[in-house]
């Protein structure tokens, strides 16, 4: 049975799940009566956010031109966060089948998803979806996939997923137009995992794409890049139930079960091979993914932040379980004076980092503290190293700094005509250098700048949309990492530091951000006995402060009358106990004090 490997991509919210849903219909797989919205969508997130977050493979069977074909499809999630998820997808398939609104036409992950195929070597089929809705304008649409994406408009296939008009020639195009896979190059098995998860009864479910050989039931095989072995008790395809099958052949997509209990065994990118008959080299796999955002996650914990050792624990095997289901994100153990032990964990991006805090508390089931999110900074030191720091804290002295370097992007930017004006002063507002402005329909452009990462990831994308009415989209890559004006800002509470709240920024910008976190803090910690100074400094330099007047006891309230003098004096007595107190009184920082300020530096 001929073999047809695809993936399905789109800008977010272009249709891809309804499609994919309309596939499995038409090719039989579900029953009208099983048919439900987002079938292949099976977190509750997913279906809540109506967004697809984890990549899918299902395998279905179509009859074309008196053969019938067997079609292996990965649905894959549309946002710029979860770009590693349609990578990975990707290097499993030889097509993919490019999604574009007719009402909103191509848009910035739209060009991004193209690119991404077109590098990994795929056949792109455009389709133009949504054809039902009284805004689409199918033709306009196919023209700017020809002038944006250089994709023939006549190949343009015109569908809608929700009334399933134009789902047969989809199908017949992607058995006629996609290449069958690439014959074996060696004798010997190679397999590649493209995804896995954890089920507690069964271990690990490895997901894989035979690319040499097959595999069948009972094989004894080898991870290539930890040299461990297990023998397969279970294989099976998902169409898009699980379906137990004896074996595997050349081209195909499926799931194995091997009794593998130990999470790290597994690595997404990794080669099977049969440990009788081994391959040597093993196939190319996956880039490790680039993390863009830093944060820390600490137990919820109401006793001040010290954290129960079961707490953390939890916390370790809820990450641990969710890495082996998402490995784009990194963790490692940290220990902070305010919050007590916990992770710090790199991120693709800020949805990213949302998706997995709201994935460890439903699926592991533990309440998580998270800190501000942070991006990552390479330092030149006077010794000549390049040091990468993540945390503020870990920062060496400012004498051995030559030169802070920050991770620069380049954003792609579609939004109509009307908004660009603003669009420029919001990029300038951020450090933006502007870099191309490319035409691609009557009241459309697309606009590109480089601009520093740490002053994108807080609020760039809600204002994106504020200024472009919701019509705005944007893409953003790392392209370097680039020496400025970066300094470290310390937060000084009765003359000591606290490194938890210390940041990076840039100079033109310390006393204002400083001056808001300070006057957070004023609010959050009680007032002492003593006067409490707040301030914030770069290097010896204090830029910014604030105080918490002492609580005072009205000591002149006896005197009723008589000379003056007995009320300074009993003023002047007040004071020097202030003052006495305020050299050996330390500060009690409430933990929620903290948590008002790491949640979200405005």
């Amino acid at each position: 049975m001929p073999v047809r490997n695809f993936s399905i991509i789109a800008h977010i919210d272009h249709g891809k799940s309804t499609l994919a849903d309309r596939l499995l219909q038409a090719t039989r797989a579900v029953s009208d009566r099983e048919a439900r919205d987002q079938l292949l969508d099976s977190m509750d997130l997913e279906r809540e956010r109506g967004i697809t977050i984890k990549a899918s493979a299902v395998t279905v069977n179509h009859h074309y031109d008196g053969e019938d074909y067997q079609l292996n499809f990965i649905d894959t999630p549309g946002h710029v966060d979860f770009a590693y998820e349609v990578s990975r997808a990707l290097t499993a398939c030889e097509g993919a089948v490019l999604v574009v609104d007719a009402a909103q036409g191509v848009e910035a992950q739209t060009v991004a998803n193209a690119y991404l195929a077109v590098e990994n070597n795929l056949e792109l089929i455009p389709v133009v979806n949504k054809i039902d809705l009284p805004a689409a304008d199918p033709d306009r649409v196919a023209m700017e996939i020809e002038q944006v994406l250089g994709l023939p408009a006549e190949d343009c296939i015109y569908c809608s997923a929700k009334t399933g008009q134009g789902i047969q020639e989809l199908l017949d195009a992607i058995c006629k137009r996609f290449e069958s896979p690439r014959p074996s190059q060696i004798e010997q098995s190679r397999s590649l995992v493209f995804d896995s998860h954890y089920d507690d009864y069964r271990g690990v479910i490895v997901y894989v794409r035979n690319f040499d050989g097959g595999l069948k039931t009972g094989d004894r095989i080898r991870m290539m890049s930890t040299g461990r072995t297990w023998t397969i008790t279970e294989l099976g395809r998902y169409t898009p139930r699980p379906e137990k099958v004896k074996s595997l052949g050349h081209g195909e997509v499926g799931y194995l079960v091997a009794a593998i209990k130990t999470i790290d065994d597994v690595r997404v990118g990794d080669t099977i091979t049969l440990e009788l008959d081994p391959a040597e080299e093993p196939l190319p796999g996956y880039e490790e993914p680039q993390q863009m955002v830093f944060c820390d996650f600490y137990p919820a914990t109401a006793d001040g932040g010290s954290g129960k050792k079961g707490e953390f624990e939890a916390l370790r095997e809820a990450i641990e379980k969710l890495r082996l289901n998402d490995s784009s994100f990194t963790y490692e153990v940290q220990h902070s004076e305010a919050l007590g032990f916990g992770f710090r964990c790199g991120f693709l991006g800020l949805l990213h980092m949302e998706i997995v805090q709201e994935r460890l508390e439903r699926e592991g089931g533990v309440e998580i503290v998270q800190t501000a999110p942070t991006v990552t900074y390479r330092v030149k030191t006077t010794s000549e190293e390049t040091i990468e720091i993540h945390n503020p804290a870990d920062l060496p002295d400012p004498s051995q700094i030559i030169d802070i370097l920050e991770p620069i992007v380049k954003i792609e930017v579609i939004c109509p005509e009307e908004s660009i004006g603003e669009l420029m002063r919001l990029c300038d507002g951020r450090r933006g250098e502007f870099r191309g402005q490319v035409y691609i329909s009557d009241n459309r452009q697309m606009l590109t700048w480089e601009i520093p990462l740490a002053e994108i990831i807080y609020d760039f994308y809600d204002k994106l949309k504020s200024i472009t009415r919701g019509y705005g989209t944007m893409d953003y890559e790392l392209i370097d990492f680039r020496a400025d004006r970066l300094s470290k800002v310390s937060i000084l509470v009765n003359g000591e530091a606290v490194e938890a709240l210390s940041l990076i920024c840039h100079k033109n910008l310390a006393e204002q951000r400083s001056r808001s976190i300070l006057k957070k803090l004023r609010k959050q910690i009680d007032r002492h006995q003593f006067e409490i100074a707040l301030q914030a400094a770069i290097g010896g330099k204090i830029i910014a402060r604030e105080s918490i007047k002492a609580v005072r006891k009205n000591v002149t309230a006896k005197c009723y009358g008589g000379d003056v003098s007995r009320k300074r004096k009993l003023l002047e007595k007040q004071k020097a106990g202030k003052k006495r107190m305020k050299t050996v009184g330390s500060v009690n920082i409430p933990q929620e004090a903290f948590l008002s300020i790491l949640e979200q530096n405005e």
